[in-house]
């Protein structure tokens, strides 16, 4: 999404010093965890929680809405710097599980958590067999001198790509029962990621890579290669549509399209708008008339990539990768902007992507599950620190007050703070802090 354009650790690598770490990343063989001796993972899993069942292909798992799916990340302080640990993680996948998601999005293995993702989900697993998650492992796809004071090389790509790509798969051989799904790239091809996107050939080339280790049984059969990108660079504007483009879509096993209606109110001046016939209704009304626009707007971004995929002739599944919107914002989308962002319209786009997607057999990676407040640290009331589903302490937003009534056993705890709901479950004062932003 747009606010990943910021900085990343800066990498050096030598060729040849790069190629020999590569092949040694990809030829290491997992040598297996050790499961915690965690004691109150098992009591925490909720009675209503499924009974055992064995761990699915990835062919039964997308597209079908039991499968929950929601992007993770979990860092609970101001700097990435400060790892979540592997039992904070765990503390937040039961949560998780609990509120019925059944698979989480990671977007790059160059730090511990990816990792820390995958053994706390297999530890869980080892304690409980009513516990079931599923991953899709991104790589982080950069282009040369990407995140440094040099020109980005858009069409050449960073070395570290390859150590990216290397340690992916080989995360990918050691958790074969719970990554499902690689993704090559995170909005790595659109154009106003001007940091660091790289052409679409870039991709291409690795996405071949990763589709010929399956071939050749280096990667595990059973795992789905895409890239996850922007609508617009999957083709949804035509000054994104080549041959090169049409490769791709042939060689991933789906397409994974993000969709940010929420960008658009502030770039697009016309996004809001309330015809006169509905001014007379009350404010309530109001809004939701205006978010069901929102997600028409979602849809539209949607259609625009199914529709060039059809017109190439290709049949292939399209999911959605990333959509999300903001509960606060003191920037573009906040009082001095667009109005968009506050607790009762990101619950009303959650909630109506989610009855979509379900109803369309779309996987959706709803970005994401809790606020993290490293992404703008220098302005904590940013909109990028606040896209969760959950607060860092613990706080249920509106768009999941019903999923939490209906946890039979409010025993879940994140951190110090125990779940409950952003003002205290009171609807009343939750509108209060809504503003009609249409235009006049």
């Amino acid at each position: 999404m747009p606010q990943l354009m910021m900085s990343r650790e800066n990498y050096s690598a030598g060729g040849a010093l790069t190629l020999c770490l590569v092949w040694f990343l990809l030829s290491m063989c997992y040598s297996g965890c050790t499961s915690s001796d965690h004691n109150t993972s098992q009591e925490r899993l909720a009675d209503h929680q499924d009974v055992k069942r064995p761990m699915m292909a990835v062919a039964d798992i997308i597209g079908d809405s039991n499968y929950m799916a929601i992007a993770y990340g979990g860092y609970r302080m101001n700097s990435r710097d400060i790892q979540p640990s592997v039992e904070e993680i765990k503390e937040d996948l039961l949560i998780l599980h609990a509120l019925g998601v059944r698979m989480v999005r990671t977007y790059n293995v160059h730090l511990p958590h990816a990792e820390n993702v995958l053994r706390a989900i297999r530890e869980l697993r080892e304690e409980n067999s009513a516990f079931e998650m599923y991953v899709m492992l991104g790589a982080w796809i950069d282009c040369l001198n990407a995140w440094t004071e040099m020109t980005p090389q858009h069409d050449e790509e960073s070395p570290r790509n390859a150590v990216e790509m290397a340690e992916a798969m080989r995360l990918a051989n050691a958790y074969p029962d719970i990554v499902k799904v690689l993704a090559v790239g995170n909005e790595s091809m659109i154009r106003w990621a001007a940091a660091y996107y790289v052409t679409p050939d870039i991709i291409l080339r690795w996405v071949n890579h990763a589709q010929q280790a399956k071939k050749d049984g280096l990667l595990p059969a059973d795992l789905w290669i895409t890239c996850s990108d922007n609508f617009a660079a999957w083709g949804g504007e035509a000054q994104y549509h080549s041959d090169t483009l049409e490769a791709l879509i042939n060689a991933v096993d789906y397409v994974s399209v993000h969709v940010y209606p929420m960008h658009d109110t502030h770039y697009n001046p016309s996004f809001w708008g309330l015809p006169d016939s509905l001014r007379d209704l009350d404010s309530v009304a109001q809004m939701d008339h205006l978010m069901e626009g929102a997600l028409a707007k979602a849809k539209e971004q949607y259609a625009a990539v199914q529709n060039y995929v059809d017109s190439l002739g290709i049949k292939k599944d399209i999911h959605i990768g990333e959509t999300g919107w903001a509960s606060s914002s003191d920037g573009f989308y906040g009082a001095e902007g667009s109005l968009a962002c506050d607790e009762y319209k990101s619950g009303l786009f959650y909630r109506g992507i989610r009855e979509w997607t379900n109803h369309s057999s779309i996987t959706c990676f709803y970005f994401e599950a809790f606020d993290e407040p490293w992404k703008q640290a220098f302005n904590p009331l940013d909109a990028e620190n606040h896209f969760g589903l959950i607060t860092v302490d613990g706080q249920i937003k509106y768009a999941l007050w019903d999923a939490f009534d209906l946890l039979e056993s409010n025993v879940f705890d994140r951190g110090d703070y125990p779940l409950r709901k952003t003002y205290n479950g009171n609807m009343n004062s939750l509108l209060n802090q809504v503003d009609i932003p249409y235009t006049q």
